[in-house]
């Protein structure tokens, strides 16, 4: 099993990965099929279904699908461009990507909500159309969004394909304990492992890529920090981020400011990360939009708080942190539409604090204790964003997220690693919970706070 550091942390546009992100891919890969086909088609068509259609218009899931059969991709998002672009189809009805005939699309008769129907292999599911001048299919194909940005298509899920598996690599560990055990044997860390299955880029690629990430992380979290205003959507959600840190600020160098406020630099770092999500910013999943803002808090708070830190650390940091993404992604879930929130946040609370562990010293054996706690202590949480909108409670959830995996990794370094629940059992304890939880509270708005709380 192999899960590229740059497959768990990919630079894209808000507000979901899942829903924002993964249907714009699907997109361009229908395109590509497209482009590689026999015949020329005359229009486009695309229907959603379950968790896509029920929190569509909520996570910008329609504007995605429209911009993805445009030629937009989340990697290389030009917003300014993306407007200009949206207004010029609703006026021509028609998309014209790149090395293609133009092609006929009315984004409010081709770009269809089934409430009704979900598809088989995952909630998150689409079907793209395209059509001959008559109108007829002539090419179809199922697409599954299934958590991170990642996407398959029916024919990949059905035969148990996964994105990143397939690479040899020197330690191919599938669970936690395999993983300790091939440190054990290396004599390695767990980045040291990550960095050695991640061979095929040199070291300076390694090295230059993963520092890319943190300046995308700490540039769209410097953003959230000074921007103000309502966020969009209807909620009218204010900013928050900017005044909190205002007053932390102010309050910095006060000899009586209480030792517990720390934790609220912790928490604006991930909210100023999740409002920018929110507003459909540059971001960087980890491992998926709705839970952007935990790893990069942690390594903020690291940096900036922790005496000793160095930036020349946080390629370890990113690299544990992927090692424990794979680990989660390939035994349970890092969708909420699949899991709730316990496969968003939780695994992201999981993997900051065994990245945390690791550049604090911690051994393999108290990195997998890091995890663990942090990731035990979000099993059953629910994804019920309000109106569909990746805002509340997922904003301050990230901020309690970064929190409780700053404390696991802490209590994990005052013990020697060993413990009563491994990180498997947690994994796979998320894994049934997830099965087990009701549809209604995976990332639909049916259930919990998005029903009990106004949505004006």
């Amino acid at each position: 099993m192999f899960l590229s550091v740059f497959e768990v942390f990919k630079i894209g546009v808000g507000p979901s990965s899942s829903h924002t992100m993964g249907p714009m891919i699907a997109a361009g890969r229908f395109l590509d099929r497209l482009r590689g086909a026999p015949f020329t088609a005359h229009g486009v068509r695309a229907t959603l279904h379950g968790s896509l259609a029920f929190t569509g218009k909520g996570h910008a899931t329609d504007r995605a699908v429209i911009l993805g059969l445009a030629g937009f991709l989340p990697a290389t998002f030009d917003a300014d461009a993306a407007e200009a672009t949206l207004l010029s189809i609703a006026k021509t009805k028609t998309v014209a990507p790149r090395d293609l005939s133009p092609l006929a699309f009315d984004p409010y008769k081709d770009l269809r909500f089934d409430y009704e129907r979900s598809l088989p292999g995952h909630a998150n599911g689409m079907v793209i159309d395209a059509l001959d001048r008559q109108g007829d299919v002539i090419l179809s194909e199922t697409y599954y969004s299934i958590g991170g940005g990642f996407v398959l298509t029916a024919a990949e899920l059905e035969s148990g394909k996964a994105e990143a598996e397939g690479s040899a690599v020197p330690y191919p560990f599938k669970t936690a304990a395999e993983m300790l055990d091939m440190a054990k044997a290396s004599g390695l860390t767990i980045a040291q492992m990550k960095e050695r299955n991640e061979a095929a880029r040199s070291t300076g690629a390694l090295k230059q890529g993963t520092h890319r990430i943190w300046k995308v992380m700490k540039d769209c979290m410097d953003r959230g920090l000074a921007s103000e205003g309502i966020l969009p959507g209807g909620l009218n959600v204010r900013r928050r981020a900017p005044g909190i840190l205002a007053k932390l600020k102010e309050e910095r160098g006060r000899n009586l400011t209480a030792p517990h406020v720390i934790n609220d630099w912790i928490g604006v770092y991930a909210m100023a990360v999740n409002e920018e999500n929110a507003a459909g910013g540059q971001v960087v999943t980890s491992p998926t939009n709705g839970a952007a803002g935990v790893v990069p808090a942690v390594i903020r708070y690291y940096l900036d708080h922790v005496p000793g830190s160095s930036e020349t650390r946080v390629p370890e940091f990113l690299l544990t942190a992927a090692a424990i993404a794979g680990l989660v992604k390939f035994n349970a879930s890092i969708s909420g539409a699949e899991a709730g929130c316990q496969a968003e946040v939780g695994s992201a609370a999981a993997m900051a604090a065994a990245g945390l562990c690791a550049v604090l010293g911690g051994t393999p054996e108290q990195i997998e204790n890091a995890a663990e706690i942090a990731l035990e202590h979000h099993l059953g949480m629910t994804c019920d964003p309000v109106a569909g909108l990746v805002q509340v409670p997922c904003i301050e959830r990230n901020s309690l997220g970064a929190i409780k995996a700053v404390s696991a990794a802490s209590l994990a370094l005052r013990g020697d690693g060993s413990h009563l629940v491994p990180l498997d059992a947690a994994i796979e304890t998320m894994r049934q919970t997830g099965a087990d939880m009701h549809e209604k509270y995976k990332e639909t708005s049916l259930g919990g706070l998005a029903v009990n709380v106004p949505n004006c």
